[in-house]
């Protein structure tokens, strides 16, 4: 039976756990993993512009002995050339497994729905769960027991946010969404990790208050444009600026920790001061992003191997 990850939900505690540990291994002794995806094909869609994704897979995937085949919409986007559900069933004939990053999360639903090998969402418009568990690698090797963090987000509630309140909740952290009133987080989806979290004695907090991220071990940023919306960011600047993490947001809440999952702009939602400060983990976190999907796929391809 094949297995997708598309939301991150897919995996309890136990498991993401485990699959942190696995990436940890992994990135400590890469050369033990050399062939792990030996004679496996990964083809990786992308309906977005990508740097970090794109990269992080697809050397991700050669270090791990496998081969990554780009198709980007030069073929056609998905569902005007030839369905979604074609593309699934063609791809999956040929590939191990199909990775994709898409504008409409009913686009990587169907591409589950049709493939016979596992599909993993690396970002749709309402979640980014390999972004997350990078991002969970990161606090883990910082701060150690994440169970006992609390992590605040600033800017737009978006696919970034959800994806963090979630793996937030299904591990324990306390999590805090600090948003501009009407641009929080989807509701049902604070209201699920609400659930999750209170499971776990955990909290999920959803704010206008800056002040609500006091206490806070680290701090994360995203823009505050989702990618794909031609908003020029002067236009926000307004509405966004006083969630903008700087210096003074960072004395105020004691954070010991800056998260921004990139492309940053710099002097909007984070000052050069702070993303280049020695408290900043962010590129560190975008180089977790290899060994948190690595350690996935090679959950999702070859178990047996872990």
């Amino acid at each position: 039976m094949k297995h997708d990850f598309i939301t991150g939900l897919e995996l309890d505690d136990k498991a993401v756990l485990a699959l942190l540990a696995l990436a940890q291994k992994m990135k400590a002794q890469p050369n033990d993993y050399a062939q792990a995806l030996a004679g496996k094909s990964v083809v990786t869609l992308f309906e977005k512009q990508s740097l970090r994704t794109r990269l992080s897979f697809d050397i991700g995937i050669n270090k791990l002995g496998g081969h990554a085949v780009y198709l980007d919409q030069q073929n056609g986007a998905m569902g005007n050339r030839e369905s979604v559900k074609d593309f699934a069933l063609n791809i999956s004939t040929w590939a191990d497994a199909i990775v994709a990053r898409v504008n409409h999360h009913n686009t990587v639903q169907e591409l589950a729905q049709f493939s016979s090998k596992p599909v993993v969402n690396s970002l749709c418009d309402l979640y980014h769960p390999c972004q997350a568990l990078a991002d969970f690698l990161t606090l883990q090797e910082v701060h150690g027991e994440v169970s006992e963090l609390k992590l605040a987000y600033l800017g737009e509630g978006n696919n970034v946010t959800h994806s963090l309140m979630l793996l937030a909740a299904t591990l324990g952290t306390d999590f805090v969404a600090v948003c501009p009133k009407g641009s929080g987080p989807d509701a049902q989806i604070v209201k699920q990790a609400e659930q999750i979290a209170a499971s776990k004695g955990a909290s999920v907090l959803v704010s206008d208050r800056v002040e609500a991220a006091v206490g806070a071990n680290a701090l994360y940023a995203d823009t505050w444009v989702s990618m794909g919306d031609d908003t020029p960011l002067q236009q926000v600047k307004d509405k966004y600026l006083p969630y903008q993490l700087n210096k003074q947001l960072v004395d105020m809440t004691g954070a010991q920790t800056i998260l921004h999952c990139q492309p940053a702009h710099r002097e909007f939602e984070i000052t050069s001061e702070v993303m280049d400060s020695p408290q900043a983990k962010i590129i560190q976190q975008a180089q977790n992003r290899m060994y948190a999907q690595n350690a996935l796929l090679l959950n999702l391809l070859n178990p047996n191997f872990c």
